[in-house]
Parts: C-alpha cells; structure tokens; sequence
C-alpha cells in the first residue's frame, strides 16, 4: 500500500483505499472534488492533476475495488450498482454531504451513474473519455480479456497502447510507467470489473442529472464513436461538451495537465 493511503470498509465488507490530497487555505471551509479512475488504472494515475487541483479543492482519489491497494471482490462482490454505491459509502466515511465528482472512462461511467442516482450527494459532474455506457462500445471485451488470459496484460497493453495514448505527445518512460501501473492490478479482478461495467448503458436515464456537466471528448477515439458521446450532451440539460481533436481514448493520461486544467475551470465557474 502506498504511503498517505487511508481507508474505510464497505458494507459488504472490502476495505477499500484512497488518498486525500489538501493544499486549501485550512481557515477556510473547501469544497471535496472526488476522482475515479479508469479500469486496469488506480488512483496514482491521477498524480498529475494534484497540483493543478489541490490548492482550491479538497482531492480525494479512490482506488475501486479490485484495483490498486483495494481489496479484490468475489464474483457475487461486485455489479455496476455495488460500484456506485462505494463512493456514496467514500462520501459517508468522509462526513460529506455532496461533492464535485469526476471520472475517467469507466470511472466517468459510474460518476454518470452516480449522478442519476443519488443527485443530492453531486454538485457537479464532470466526464472524461466516457460515452453513458461501454454496452455501446465497438470493442470486444470478452475478445480483450481471451487476449489477456493468453498473451497477459503486459502484452496485450503494448500492442493496443495506440488506441489508448498519443504517443506523439507522451515523454519517454510514460509507456513503461503506464503498463506497469495497470500490471499493479489482478488479472481476475480486471476480468469482473470489465464484465461488470461492458453492459451499461444509461442513455435513457441521462435526462436525470441535473447538476452541471463537463463532458470531455477525445476526438480519434478508436474504442468509442463521436455520436456515442454526443448522447450526453443532448440529454444533460447543463451540459458543456468539449472535444479534444486527434485523441484517443485515455485522454486523461495523454494530457493531463489540459484535462486538469479543463476541470479546474468547470469547478470554477460552478463552485
């Protein structure tokens, strides 16, 4: 476990980690910004939206169950809604009422979720590189899991970085970091969240949140098309929708600071 890390136990019993990152005035009373990773991620791939963040926001990174330092969920440990409800469960521990929430990917996915979900617990929603559901997908999760199983997600990872990264745009070693951070992570446990979060769809209850919506778009995304995105912003009543053209999917990796500094605005001008 990573140093700095804390932690709190679920009500069907994980105990689930996550780091607090607080550089506010401490005579001040600040508001709580909470990031979710993606799958295969954790919490440290956030490491360098901290410094644009922390100065004005309390920032708490979580690492989902089955990721990072957190324990590992059996298969009846884990469904989309189970995953939505630990970070109600975070927001409780925490002794918050409501928070700015934000994700990427598949953690934007259950930030969308939980926004529907429990709206008085989000004051704003922000979504990067996450259309409202990997249902609609054009990639083959049950083929990227056989690959895994045969080839191991080192492999896997280094022959699909392309569609995940602009490498044009990444300094030397960011690769090799990248990989070894998703191979921190159980093969098993990846397996069950993948298979979990794939088959959630919630455009028909995207007009249900109701706080005000960053969505952000990479635009050469190979794993998700324009249209799929452009649901949010046609069903999210306060919704801003930006997007970043000739990016793959893992935005929020490729260029971080501009997608931290795209948040801190949006937080800005709602807080």
């Amino acid at each position: 476990m990573d140093a700095g890390m804390q932690s709190f136990t679920t009500s069907d019993g994980l105990t689930l980690r996550y780091v607090i990152d607080d550089y506010t005035d401490p005579w001040r009373t600040s508001d709580t910004l909470v990031l979710l990773h993606a799958a295969m991620g954790s919490s440290r791939r956030f490491y360098a939206w901290v410094p644009h963040l922390a100065r004005d926001f309390r920032v708490v990174r979580l690492d989902h169950r089955g990721h990072g330092s957190s324990d590992a969920p059996t298969k009846d440990q884990i469904s989309f809604e189970r995953i939505g409800l630990d970070v109600v469960e975070l927001l409780d521990h925490l002794d918050v009422d409501s928070v700015h929430l934000a994700g990427s990917s598949a953690g934007a996915i259950t930030s969308q979720s939980v926004a529907i979900r429990y709206p008085q617990r989000v004051k704003t929603l922000a979504s990067f590189a996450a259309p409202p559901g990997m249902k609609m997908g054009r990639q083959d999760y049950n083929g990227w899991l056989a690959k895994i199983g045969k080839k191991g997600l080192d492999r896997f990872l280094r022959e699909t970085i392309a569609d995940r990264v602009e490498l044009t745009k990444v300094e030397p070693g960011f690769v090799d970091w990248f990989i070894a951070e998703a191979c921190r992570n159980k093969v098993e446990s990846l397996a069950l969240f993948v298979t979990t979060v794939s088959v959630v769809d919630l455009t028909s209850e995207l007009d249900r949140i109701r706080c005000p919506t960053l969505i952000v778009v990479p635009g050469a995304d190979p794993i998700h098309q324009l249209d799929e995105y452009e649901l949010l912003k046609a069903k999210i009543k306060q919704c801003e929708f930006v997007v970043y053209e000739g990016m793959p999917h893992n935005i929020t990796d490729t260029v971080p600071d501009r997608c931290a500094g795209e948040l801190l605005r949006f937080l800005k001008a709602h807080s």
